[in-house]
């Protein structure tokens, strides 16, 4: 198949598995285009098959706003023409559903076709998609879509109730992780360097946005210092990083957090973490938990949403309501001071990953997915004409 990808090139979840999907795709030999304003995060080295068509958006006196989805669609229509593609995904609703939809309408006018699969990750639906300003766009882009897929369970019941809408057909298709690339045993530890002094290395990795509740990652470590030795080493970057510090600073821990800052791989790094944060408001899957689980790493976050369908409470980590930052960092002391529990629980994230989430068993489903797509866009399309 010859496939294009559009998404958002930066740090993220949604970007980050676009990414490593296309890479899995071009490798099972399908023909792959990212068609983004900027390379993707993650597609750093050659691949065989695999191309990036950059969007250029230009300014022109009038626009005081660049119409970034008006040039996304007139880039996505030139690809599907010269590369002849047989799909497009989308990853994210909005802005590339919607200027995937208007780049198969021109194309339509111009009597060829585009299917368009959809795949949810989040934010689109929970929190942007739900802004009044986006809420009847986002509806529009998703019902207009060929094919839709979510990342969980629960992101695909929160469309149908945010959106209403009886005509959506959302296949669930998880994130997903290669485990040969997140494995500890394959990098030589950098403890001494992140926990000079041998402490127990708490670890998050977000963008650092408001759902992440970094006050809660700092005050939960906090709690976790007061009873053991330990070091919290923060990865990424983002609006709320400034609050970290002040929290850290306020509750007199400053001088045990490492910021890290945005790093293009984790891999390495969660092969030396004893314990990952990540008590967010909610996570409709929660790619960075899935990363460290196949790294051996036991997870503490929050239960009720995405993250529940990836993380065991009580045999891969444990999970406890929004907020509640006495009991998780009760559970991250238990997992850090009983050494048979956190080895059970290691090995328990460890075989989780590889047996439910792996990269071959998940991908496949892509594959499968695409030709369903294709299908039924064909069918509609002889039905139309």
């Amino acid at each position: 198949m010859r496939i294009g990808i559009t998404c958002y090139p930066t740090y993220g979840g949604s970007g980050a598995v676009a990414t490593e999907l296309g890479i899995q795709l071009a490798d099972r030999g399908h023909e792959v285009h990212f068609i983004s304003y900027a390379q993707p995060f993650r597609l750093t080295t050659f691949h065989d098959r695999l191309f990036y068509h950059e969007v250029d958006v230009h300014t022109y006196p009038l626009f005081e706003y660049p119409p970034y989805s008006l040039s996304l669609a007139v880039e996505i229509h030139a690809v599907a023409k010269e590369r002849d593609l047989d799909l497009l995904h989308a990853h994210y609703a909005i802005p590339h559903a919607t200027a995937a939809w208007t780049a198969k309408e021109m194309l339509r006018h111009e009597g060829s076709d585009l299917p368009i699969a959809t795949t949810l990750h989040g934010t689109d639906i929970t929190l942007v998609g739900q802004d009044p300003a986006f809420w009847s766009i986002t509806k529009f882009s998703v019902e207009r879509s060929d094919g839709l897929t979510a990342v969980s369970d629960f992101l695909r019941d929160e469309t149908f109730r945010a959106f209403d809408c009886p005509r959506c057909d959302i296949a669930v298709i998880p994130n997903f992780v290669d485990p040969a690339i997140y494995d500890r045993t394959q990098y030589e530890c950098h403890a001494s360097t992140l926990a000079p002094h041998g402490e127990k290395i708490v670890m998050h990795i977000s963008n650092f946005r408001k759902v992440k509740r970094i006050e809660d990652v700092v005050r939960v470590f906090a709690r976790i210092r007061d009873r053991l030795p330990a070091r919290l080493v923060l990865i990424g970057d983002g609006p709320e990083r400034s609050t970290a510090q002040e929290v850290a600073d306020g509750l007199g821990v400053a001088d045990h957090v490492l910021f890290l800052g945005k790093l293009e791989s984790v891999a390495e790094l969660l092969a030396c973490a004893d314990l990952l944060l990540l008590p967010s408001e909610q996570e409709s899957f929660g790619l960075v938990a899935l990363e460290a689980m196949s790294s051996g790493t036991p997870v503490v976050g929050t239960s009720g949403s995405g993250l529940s369908e990836v993380v065991e409470h009580g045999r891969t980590g444990f999970l406890h309501p929004v907020g509640e930052v006495e009991p998780m960092a009760e559970s991250g002391v238990l997992l850090l001071e009983d050494e048979n529990l956190w080895s059970a629980c290691s090995a328990a994230a460890r075989e989780r990953a590889v047996s439910e989430f792996s990269v071959d068993r998940v991908v496949p489903m892509y594959e499968a997915f695409y030709e369903q797509v294709i299908e039924r866009s064909r069918a509609n399309s002889r039905v139309g004409a």
